[in-house]
């Protein structure tokens, strides 16, 4: 797989711009800020819908525009589809592909396949938990696109069973205001006597979207830990070998208000403690549901499912987060990326590999040890400040990027 031509009109910096790729090496080459990054983040937007620099669309479209449209190329063995994403900041984005409008932009998803590189993923070893859900998340997508569907699913869910939590926190604190109790009773004489057995229906729902999901991240992560620990011995052969475990709100003790933050010594397999009790993960999810609902209805919080479980990075017996060094953090994220590769590649077909500003990052032996590794990829694109920053392994076509303008310099 790789991408013949990338059209970009008012996304980001740039008003217009049309670039013929090709597979092998490509460098966008100039000063930061003028432009290198939005290029390759135009498409690690197709392939993902979401951007690795920000959380929401609107920076995405040049100031002044109302939209911006990312149209590529993607030619995979002898067939070519053109995809276009159609970017409307607080209004439904649009997709086009073979120029013919799909029913809903992720009908896309899975035609362009990418693994990019970026000093943002210093936070997948050193950040908050959501950073290593979304790694999971998205790479479950880039494998099988269905699974955008399920995580919408989940979403949904999760966000009207919230709302509805909200309000019955608000209506018991009312009542306790106005009646000092804590009971039912008066929670339902605030005039929310019919929020439990609603509940009751979005547990179920959520539950079932919620063990979809995260069954398919505890496959993914049997299928990653021999590949991540593998990339990682090869970046660092000195360190201690690379584990990933992961924490569920499944096997978490208390109420399940344990900040996200704490507890990863706690971190077990949730699908060993399904199978070891003899029911299904969508069960466990709601008997854990029931068992923190004192809880929720007092915090207005859903505690329990795969939105505050954890990937739990290890180094030898310690956790890397706290414990690794800068540079071992570094060459965990790679890791993790290297091994996303691997597995998408397993899948059949090379993705695109994309490497933001990473070797100015890296000391010379992880640049050089990366530089090999990604080397025989179908399609690597790098961006880079300085033309040196591009290690000898990696030559082939180079655009200038500098003033606006893309410029074809080798």
């Amino acid at each position: 797989m790789h991408v013949a031509h990338l059209s970009l009109t008012d996304f980001r910096s740039y008003a217009s711009v049309e670039l013929g790729l090709e597979p092998g090496v490509t460098a966008f080459v100039g000063p930061n800020g003028q432009g290198k990054t939005n290029l390759v983040e135009a498409l690690g937007y197709v392939a993902t819908h979401s951007s690795h620099r920000v959380a929401n669309d609107a920076p995405l479209v040049r100031q002044g525009a109302t939209r911006a449209i990312v149209r590529c190329a993607v030619q995979r063995d002898d067939r070519r589809a053109l995809v276009e994403l159609e970017i409307n900041p607080g209004r439904a984005n649009r997709a086009r592909l073979n120029r013919s409008p799909a029913s809903r932009p992720r009908d896309v998803l899975g035609l362009l396949r990418t693994v990019l590189f970026a000093p943002e993923d210093l936070a997948l070893a050193k950040g908050d938990p959501s950073e290593r859900r979304r790694f999971l998340d998205d790479l479950l997508v880039a494998r099988a696109p269905r699974f955008a569907g399920v995580r919408a699913d989940y979403d949904r869910v999760l966000k009207q069973r919230g709302a509805l939590l909200r309000a019955a926190a608000q209506a018991r604190r009312g009542a306790r205001s106005a009646r000092r109790a804590e009971s039912d009773t008066a929670f339902a004489a605030a005039g929310a006597g019919d929020v439990l057995s609603t509940l009751e229906v979005w547990d179920q729902h959520l539950a079932r979207h919620g063990a979809e999901l995260l069954r398919a991240r505890l496959d993914l992560i049997d299928a990653l830990r021999p590949l991540v620990a593998g990339a990682y011995a090869a970046l660092a052969p000195t360190s201690a070998p690379a584990t990933l475990a992961y924490r569920s709100t499944l096997s978490t003790g208390g109420d399940g208000a344990e900040d996200e933050d704490a507890g990863e010594s706690r971190s077990s397999d949730a699908q060993t403690l399904s199978t070891d009790l003899g029911i299904t993960l969508e069960q466990r999810l709601r008997e854990r549901l029931i068992e923190v609902r004192a809880a929720e209805l007092e915090r207005g919080v859903t505690l329990v499912g795969p939105h505050r479980d954890d990937l739990i990075l290890g180094l030898g017996d310690l956790p890397a987060r706290g414990y690794a060094s800068h540079g071992e953090s570094w060459s965990f994220a790679l890791a993790l990326r290297l091994a996303a590769y691997d597995l998408l590649r397993s899948d059949g077909g090379d993705p695109v590999l994309i490497l933001d500003d990473v070797f100015a990052e890296l000391d010379g032996q992880r640049r050089r040890r990366l530089a090999e590794i990604v080397a025989p990829a179908e399609q690597v694109l790098i961006t880079a400040a300085v033309p040196d920053d591009v290690p000898r392994e990696l030559t082939g076509a180079r655009f200038d990027v500098a003033g606006g303008s893309v410029t074809r310099v080798r």
